[in-house]
């Protein structure tokens, strides 16, 4: 081989897939910074290559059998169970363990079994192809719908069809709970504007309190996100004890008449000085106290009543 060899022509071309950034790579440890205009969206496109950058052309039809360390196993959404995966106890934790497959087929049922290869050492899987079936997979369709809680009962699933039906299945009742979770979100939001509007400042729950301090105290704590759930007079005369809930756990304090906090039942004691900071707050403004101090990891609840 001579120098000659060994320079590269200026109009040589490359397809590859890109799926985001703006480094291109092939085995063997080649790579080139792409300049310009990144392509639209993901996708196979062909490049032009010069020493140390490369251009998008335009579009190409995917040439996938140039992949290489190439895989085999199920698709549950972009996520890939290979062949020869286990059944563990939590799919949750398993899950961590499947790779994504980008660049996959449009309209692929459930369970299917699929070949993603990567296009450089240690890259990104990329679909391939669909592959043949092994028989069982309708079968354990059929029970994912009907919402069966195993496929025990199914002939000839393997250990990585099996693995697939979990992981799909704790993907569905994930996005339930999530859907739970902001429906209760926007009820509770609504709640809060409904009450707001009818006790709508403070001055006015202040006075419905010496009348009705359960009612008061139900639209304080909703006023920030809690909700009520019960109250009862304190050992001193004037104070209350309430009970609320807020982002799914129950707490307790004692307040004032007027629904100043005397004691907030979580830790608000200034270390430095030993000063109490429970009578700043009162019913409306302690839940978002108790968020700000659990989002900073430093939630000590002295009243436990889990």
């Amino acid at each position: 081989m001579g120098w000659k060899d060994l320079l590269q022509a200026d109009d040589e071309r490359l397809v590859a897939p890109w799926v985001g950034g703006r480094s291109l790579r092939t085995f063997g440890g080649r790579s080139w910074h792409i300049a310009g205009k990144l392509p639209p969206e993901h996708g196979w496109y062909e490049f032009k290559v010069l020493p140390r950058k490369a251009s998008v052309v335009g579009t190409v039809d995917a040439p996938t059998e140039i992949l290489r360390d190439k895989v085999t196993g199920y698709l549950v959404g972009d996520r890939m169970v290979p062949e020869g995966s286990t059944r563990v106890g939590d799919p949750a934790k398993q899950a961590a363990s499947f790779e994504r497959v980008h660049l996959i087929e449009p309209g692929l049922d459930r369970f299917v079994r699929v070949i993603a290869g990567r296009f450089f050492d240690e890259g990104p899987l990329i679909f391939e192809s669909q592959e043949f079936p092994l028989g069982p997979e309708e079968a354990v369709l059929t029970a994912f719908e009907d919402a069966t809680r195993s496929v025990d009962d199914v002939a000839e699933v393997t250990p990585a069809l099996d693995a697939a039906f979990r992981f799909e299945s704790w993907r569905r009742a994930e996005a339930e709970k999530r859907r739970r979770e902001e429906q209760e979100r926007r009820e509770r939001e609504e709640r809060r504007r409904r009450l707001h509007e009818q006790y709508g400042n403070g001055a006015l729950r202040r006075e419905v309190a010496k009348e009705d301090f359960g009612e008061a105290a139900k639209v304080a704590l909703a006023v920030g996100g809690a909700d009520y759930l019960s109250h009862r007079q304190s050992y001193h005369k004037g104070e209350f004890v309430v009970r609320f809930r807020f982002d799914g756990r129950r707490y307790e304090c004692t307040c004032s008449e007027d629904m100043r906090i005397i004691d907030a039942g979580i830790c608000l004691i200034n270390h430095a000085t030993n000063e109490r900071g429970d009578t700043r707050f009162t019913l409306e403004s302690l839940p978002a106290v108790i968020q700000q101090a659990n989002d900073r990891h430093r939630l000590v609840v002295f009243r436990d009543l889990e």
